[in-house]
C-alpha cells in the first residue's frame, strides 16, 4: 500500500520473522554464535530465552539458513503441544527419515540409526524447538532422554530450546535436575537500547529499498516516541512503524511526525497496560497493608498490652513481630 508512495522495494516492518531482516546487535551476534558454536561442536543442549517480541523466532530461522549451508540436518518443532509418540514421529519425519515405523520402539531404533549414519559421514542433527516453555515436564524428560543416543566422546542429537523467561524457571524445578545439569550453553536476548532501536528502524528501510531516505522517513522526534513506547521490542517497534507509515501515506507526509505515532499508539493500544500490571503497585501496597491489619488484630488477641504500644509508636510492624516471637516461645 505504501511502498511504492516511500520508495519500497517491500514492506519493512513486517511482523513475520524474515531472516533477511535480520538486525546484528552485539546481544543477537553474541546469541548466534554460542547456537552455531553448539551445535558444531556437539555440546548437546542450548537454551535461548527471551521475552515476548524480542527476536527469538527470528533468529532461529537466521540459524536455519546458516544450517542449510552446512552438512547438518535438522529438525524444526514449532507448535510443541505434542503427545511423546507424535512428538518423536514429527522429528523423525521433520529430518527427513524414509518409510518412519508405526511403534515407538521401532521409530526410537530408527532415530539411532538414523544419527549413527549422519555421524559416520562426519556429520550431526540438531533439533530445534521454539516456544519450548510450553513444553510439559513430561516431554522435556523424553527430550532429555534423546540425548542418550551418543558417542563415548560426542553428542549425536543437539537440542536448542528457544522459549519465553518461564523456560528457566520451568527448568530449574528438581525433577528437570537432569536436564538442567546438561545444558552447556545459555543465551539471553534484550530489548534492543537506544541506538540499536535507531539503527533497527534505519537497517530494515534500507534493506526495502529507501536507500539515502531511510534516514528521513522516520525523523528524531518520531524516533523518540517509538523508542519510549516499544521499550526496544523488535515485534513493537515493527507494528508501530508499519502503521506509522500507512498513516503516513494516508495523509501524503514523507516524514512521519510524533503526533502520528501517538495516533498509531492509540489505534493499536500499545498505551492500554496488560490487565494487571499497571496498578500492580498499588494492588501490592493494599495488600500488605490489610496483611498487617489483620496481624495487628491477632496480636491485639495475643498480646494486648503490645497492641496498645504498636498505636502509640505508629510502628505496629515491629510490635506484630515481636508478638509473634512470644507466641512462639510459648
Amino acid at each position: 500500500m505504501y511502498e511504492k508512495f516511500y520508495g519500497l522495494t517491500r514492506s519493512p516492518f513486517n511482523l513475520s520473522p524474515d531472516p533477511r531482516f535480520y538486525y546484528p546487535t552485539l546481544g543477537h551476534n553474541e546469541a548466534l554464535a554460542n547456537l552455531s558454536y553448539g551445535i558444531a561442536k556437539r555440546k548437546g543442549f542450548i537454551v535461548l530465552t527471551g521475552e515476548v517480541g524480542t527476536g527469538k523466532t527470528l533468529l532461529i530461522r537466521y540459524l536455519i539458513e546458516a544450517l542449510i549451508k552446512t552438512k547438518v540436518q535438522y529438525a524444526y518443532v514449532f507448535n510443541p503441544r505434542l503427545s511423546s509418540d507424535d512428538f518423536l514421529h514429527y522429528i523423525v519425519s521433520d529430518l527427513g527419515v524414509k518409510d518412519i515405523k508405526t511403534t515407538r520402539s521401532e521409530m526410537l531404533l530408527q532415530f539411532n540409526h538414523y544419527l549413527i549414519d549422519l555421524y559416520r559421514r562426519g556429520s550431526t542433527a540438531a533439533l530445534l524447538i521454539d516456544e519450548a516453555h510450553q513444553l510439559s515436564s513430561e516431554l522435556l524428560e523424553e527430550i532429555r532422554l534423546l540425548t542418550n543416543i551418543e558417542t563415548s566422546q560426542q553428542k549425536l542429537l543437539q537440542i536448542v530450546l528457544v522459549g519465553q523467561p518461564e523456560l528457566d524457571e520451568t527448568l530449574d524445578s528438581i525433577e528437570l535436575r537432569q536436564l538442567k545439569q546438561r545444558v552447556a550453553l545459555r543465551c539471553r536476548l534484550q530489548p534492543l537500547d537506544d541506538a540499536d532501536v535507531h539503527g533497527y528502524i534505519v537497517r530494515r528501510l534500507q534493506l526495502a529499498g529507501a536507500g539515502e531516505r531511510a534516514e528521513q522517513i522516520f525523523p528524531e522526534a518520531a524516533l523518540k516516541r517509538i523508542l519510549h513506547h516499544s521499550r526496544g521490542i523488535p515485534r513493537l517497534i515493527n507494528a508501530i512503524c508499519d502503521s506509522a507509515l500507512v498513516n503516513g501515506y494516508a495523509r501524503r507526509e514523507p516524514a512521519i511526525q510524533p503526533d502520528q505515532i501517538e495516533e498509531v499508539l492509540n489505534d493499536l493500544r500499545l498505551e492500554v497496560a496488560p490487565e494487571g500490571r499497571a496498578d500492580s503497585g498499588k494492588h501490592d501496597q493494599a495488600e500488605r497493608a490489610m496483611l498487617l491489619r489483620s496481624l495487628m488484630r491477632i496480636a491485639e488477641l495475643l498480646d494486648p498490652e503490645l497492641s496498645r504500644a504498636a498505636k502509640k509508636t505508629g510502628r505496629p510492624a515491629e510490635h506484630v513481630q515481636v508478638a509473634a516471637q512470644r507466641v512462639g516461645a510459648r
